[in-house]
């Protein structure tokens, strides 16, 4: 793969995380899994959906990140940042929905497609 398909596929890699990530709150919304208002059987605060907006922007921003970022720091980037995402999401396991472990199923294995494809990237700087 040339160093720009690469970046290409990266950033597929990432835009189908976060859909991945969407799909799951969305249908945790139609099962009924999710009180508004709150994390479980507790209120959260409101600095808590703070915290939850700059989580889930983070592969947000690491879409543009991959076309933007010079090749050595964005590899590194990318291992970090998805073995950092794949780590918070065993954390929460298991989910209430079979379904909701299914999807965190398949994010850790586009987590690992991501590592790997970082990984193994053959850059002009090498």
């Amino acid at each position: 793969m040339t160093a720009n398909w690469t970046r290409v596929v990266l950033a597929g890699s990432w835009i189908t995380l976060m859909l991945i990530y969407l799909l799951g709150d969305v249908l945790r919304i139609f099962a009924g899994h999710i009180e508004p208002g709150k994390l479980g059987d507790r209120p959260a605060p409101g600095w808590m959906w703070t915290l939850i907006a700059a989580i889930m922007l983070v592969p947000i921003a690491m879409i543009l990140t991959t076309l933007l970022t010079p090749e050595t720091p964005l590899r590194w980037l990318t291992i970090g940042v998805s073995i950092a995402l794949a780590i918070f999401n065993l954390a929460g396991m298991p989910y209430k929905g079979f379904f909701d472990n299914l999807l965190i199923v398949f994010s850790l294995g586009i987590n690992t497609f991501i590592i790997w494809t970082a990984w193994t990237w053959e850059t002009a700087e090498t």
